[in-house]
Protein backbone atom coordinates (compact mmCIF):
# COMPACT_ATOMS: atom_id res chain seq x y z
CA UNK A 1 0.00 0.00 0.00
CA UNK A 2 1.15 3.82 -1.00
CA UNK A 3 2.07 5.48 2.05
CA UNK A 4 1.47 9.41 2.82
CA UNK A 5 3.62 11.14 5.03
CA UNK A 6 1.89 14.06 5.94
CA UNK A 7 3.80 16.98 7.68
CA UNK A 8 1.42 20.01 9.24
CA UNK A 9 2.85 24.05 9.95
CA UNK A 10 4.21 23.16 12.84
CA UNK A 11 6.09 20.01 12.09
CA UNK A 12 4.25 16.81 13.45
CA UNK A 13 3.90 14.15 11.03
CA UNK A 14 1.38 11.51 10.25
CA UNK A 15 2.29 8.48 8.04
CA UNK A 16 -1.23 7.11 6.42
CA UNK A 17 -1.83 4.11 3.78
CA UNK A 18 -3.03 4.86 1.11
CA UNK A 19 -4.88 3.03 -1.51
CA UNK A 20 -2.91 3.14 -5.24
CA UNK A 21 -5.01 5.09 -7.66
CA UNK A 22 -6.43 7.50 -4.82
CA UNK A 23 -5.83 10.94 -4.93
CA UNK A 24 -3.73 12.27 -1.72
CA UNK A 25 -6.72 14.36 -0.97
CA UNK A 26 -9.06 11.88 -0.78
CA UNK A 27 -6.72 9.16 1.41
CA UNK A 28 -6.46 12.53 3.64
CA UNK A 29 -10.44 13.11 3.77
CA UNK A 30 -10.59 9.55 4.48
CA UNK A 31 -8.38 9.48 7.33
CA UNK A 32 -9.08 12.93 9.02
CA UNK A 33 -5.99 14.48 8.26
CA UNK A 34 -6.02 18.34 9.17
CA UNK A 35 -5.10 20.89 7.01
CA UNK A 36 -6.64 19.32 3.30
CA UNK A 37 -10.49 20.37 3.96
CA UNK A 38 -11.30 19.51 0.41
CA UNK A 39 -14.96 21.39 0.47
CA UNK A 40 -13.78 22.87 -3.23
CA UNK A 41 -17.32 21.97 -4.58
CA UNK A 42 -16.01 21.47 -8.45
CA UNK A 43 -15.09 25.59 -8.02
CA UNK A 44 -11.82 26.75 -9.51
CA UNK A 45 -10.88 28.11 -5.54
CA UNK A 46 -8.47 25.90 -4.42
CA UNK A 47 -7.87 26.90 -1.13
CA UNK A 48 -8.53 23.82 0.42
CA UNK A 49 -6.20 21.03 -1.15
CA UNK A 50 -3.23 23.17 -1.28
CA UNK A 51 0.23 20.83 -0.01
CA UNK A 52 3.96 21.48 -0.70
CA UNK A 53 5.48 18.02 -1.96
CA UNK A 54 8.89 17.88 -0.66
CA UNK A 55 11.75 18.43 -3.50
CA UNK A 56 13.32 14.89 -4.08
CA UNK A 57 9.49 13.68 -4.27
CA UNK A 58 9.07 15.85 -7.26
CA UNK A 59 10.79 14.05 -10.08
CA UNK A 60 8.71 10.96 -9.23
CA UNK A 61 5.24 13.02 -9.98
CA UNK A 62 3.70 13.45 -13.34
CA UNK A 63 4.52 16.88 -14.30
CA UNK A 64 1.56 19.31 -13.79
CA UNK A 65 -0.95 20.15 -16.14
CA UNK A 66 -1.99 23.54 -17.58
CA UNK A 67 -5.02 23.47 -15.23
CA UNK A 68 -3.57 22.71 -12.26
CA UNK A 69 -0.87 25.28 -12.76
CA UNK A 70 -3.60 27.90 -13.30
CA UNK A 71 -5.91 26.55 -10.61
CA UNK A 72 -2.80 26.91 -7.54
CA UNK A 73 -3.71 30.48 -7.69
CA UNK A 74 -6.82 30.24 -6.05
CA UNK A 75 -4.53 29.05 -3.14
CA UNK A 76 -5.08 30.33 0.45
CA UNK A 77 -1.71 31.12 0.57
CA UNK A 78 0.95 31.68 -1.50
CA UNK A 79 2.04 28.90 -3.81
CA UNK A 80 5.69 28.03 -4.12
CA UNK A 81 8.08 25.94 -6.35
CA UNK A 82 6.79 22.95 -4.81
CA UNK A 83 3.49 23.29 -4.78
CA UNK A 84 0.92 21.02 -6.10
CA UNK A 85 -2.94 20.05 -5.69
CA UNK A 86 -3.22 17.01 -3.09
CA UNK A 87 -6.56 16.46 -5.14
CA UNK A 88 -4.38 15.80 -8.47
CA UNK A 89 -1.49 13.99 -6.97
CA UNK A 90 -2.83 9.91 -7.51
CA UNK A 91 -0.68 7.53 -4.81
CA UNK A 92 0.94 4.37 -6.47
CA UNK A 93 2.78 1.56 -5.02
CA UNK A 94 6.08 2.85 -6.62
CA UNK A 95 6.01 6.65 -5.23
CA UNK A 96 6.21 6.92 -1.01
CA UNK A 97 5.35 10.56 -1.01
CA UNK A 98 6.36 13.63 1.70
CA UNK A 99 3.71 16.65 1.86
CA UNK A 100 3.50 19.68 3.86
CA UNK A 101 0.08 21.25 4.72
CA UNK A 102 0.21 24.94 4.52
CA UNK A 103 -0.38 27.10 8.04
CA UNK A 104 -3.67 28.31 6.82
CA UNK A 105 -6.14 26.49 4.62
CA UNK A 106 -9.80 27.50 4.22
Amino acid sequence: MPTVHFTDADGAVRDVQGNPGDSVMETAVRNGVPGIVAECGGSLSCATCHVFVREDCLAELPPMEDMEDEMLYGTAVDREDNSRLSCQLRLTDEIELFVTTPETQV
